[in-house]
């Protein structure tokens, strides 16, 4: 009995031990989500803070994720309103059974309408043209999205075409593909062509019929009105781009916005499950839900907050004062387990800070650190700041100092002389 009581003893002081020392899991924390495609990133669209990834580094084969790469070349090469020209190379080049827009050879159309037939269709032949127009050809097109490539970071991305047909030399990687996306929803442009759902070209030089009418592929964006289970219509969805080879699987770029917080999405290699549901799209609405359910913009600051206060040398006495403001609201991404939690900010006044300031004047900058990630803005003048118009520096107070002394020292030795000489007996 003695032997009962001992061990019962001890298990209890193991449990009371397990619950103080063991990592509790915070409640307001969803779970992981379980994700069936093999490789997968979620991504804080700002900050670039990674929130979720499985086999984000692995090589895979990125079908027409490949033509975000292409729009966002194009759009910094060319202007939309000039004029490509259908090769037959960009007509005869496409294996069967890619998406084309049926476009002519010898067709005239504008940069702008070849992007959204490229974008929303995902057609292969408008990827072909648009290169060609850019570059000399696809190869030295595909020259300059392998350096685009490696001006944003990617390390494990190799394009040899412009539309991501597929080839063993023509790879990339879900964080790599994120660092490209996050780039391009940079651009106005590229943002509009990636939340586009139809598209019709109109009649041109070789082609006089309007019927080729070209739907989004990407199932986020579609509101699907029958209710069917399959219904993969995500309302904060934005964008992005779809994907699909045989080889490479089914592919997916998305992006979202919920409460001003953009959260970036890729997805890759992904199948469909036993019910014949596409896992890209409920692996991207779960990563989606998961972000979003933890994470948040927690503001800081309001527009015209007070950072600090200081003293401005050479100032008038009215205006020595200024107030270091923040132009806009600031807003830091958080965990929402972490929405208490109070942010210092670390301060940086430009050097030598003297009147007169203007407002509105950068005068340095604050920054916030959240979880490794910089958030970093400028400081400006929140009122003017006059100079003294006779402002007394130290250098002006001794040179006046020593003035008065040479004076002094001049006069006590004239009367000195003076003295001496009344006091010369003449003989």
């Amino acid at each position: 009995m003695k032997l009962i009581k001992k061990i019962c003893i001890c298990l209890s002081i193991i449990l009371i031990l397990g619950t103080i020392l063991l990592p509790r899991v915070n409640a307001n924390e969803q779970n992981v989500p379980n994700i069936a495609s093999p490789s997968a990133i979620l991504m804080d669209l700002k900050s670039g803070k990674i929130l979720y990834e499985k086999n984000m580094d692995k090589k895979m084969y990125p079908a027409s994720l490949t033509k975000v790469m292409t729009a966002i070349i194009v759009l910094e090469n060319c202007d939309l309103s000039e004029i490509a020209t259908v090769s037959y190379n960009a007509v005869m080049s496409i294996s069967s059974g890619y998406v084309t827009a049926n476009l002519q050879i010898g067709e005239e159309l504008t940069v702008e309408q070849l992007l959204y037939v490229l974008m929303v269709g995902s057609s292969n032949d408008a990827a072909i043209v648009l290169a060609e127009h850019v570059s000399s050809s696809v190869n030295e097109f595909a020259k300059l999205m392998n350096e685009k490539a490696k001006e944003l970071g990617c390390t494990s991305t190799n394009f040899v075409n412009p539309n991501g047909a597929h080839d063993e030399n023509h790879y990339s990687t879900a964080h790599d593909l994120a660092l490209i996306a996050k780039y391009a929803m940079q651009n106005e442009t590229f943002r509009t062509l990636a939340s586009t759902t139809s598209y019709k070209l109109p009649s041109t030089n070789k082609y006089s019929k309007e019927d080729r009418l070209f739907t989004t592929t990407n199932a986020l964006l579609i509101v699907n009105n029958n209710a069917r289970a399959d219904n993969y219509f995500y309302k904060y969805a934005t964008g992005i781009k779809t994907g699909f080879t045989t080889p490479a699987g089914n592919c997916l770029i998305a992006s979202a916005n919920r409460e001003d917080l953009e959260l970036l999405t890729v997805v890759l290699g992904s199948s469909q499950n036993d019910q014949g549901l596409s896992e890209r799209y409920l692996d991207t609405i779960n990563l989606f839900e998961y972000g979003y359910n933890n994470y948040a913009l927690k503001k800081i600051i309001n527009a015209g907050g007070i950072v600090q206060t200081v003293n401005v040398k050479n100032a008038t006495r009215n205006t020595k004062k200024l107030d270091a403001v923040v132009e806009n609201d600031i807003s830091v991404l958080s965990k929402i387990s972490d929405k208490d939690n109070a942010l210092l900010p670390e301060v940086h006044l430009n050097e030598n800070l003297k009147a007169p300031i203007k407002k509105g004047d950068v005068i340095g900058s604050v920054t916030y650190c959240v979880e490794d990630i910089e958030y970093t803005y400028d400081l400006i003048a929140n009122n003017d700041v006059k100079k003294s118009k006779a402002p007394i520096t130290t250098l002006m107070l001794i040179i006046l100092i020593l003035l008065i002394y040479l004076y002094l020292k001049a006069n006590n030795k004239k009367r000195k002389n003076t003295r001496l000489k009344k006091r010369v007996v003449r003989y």
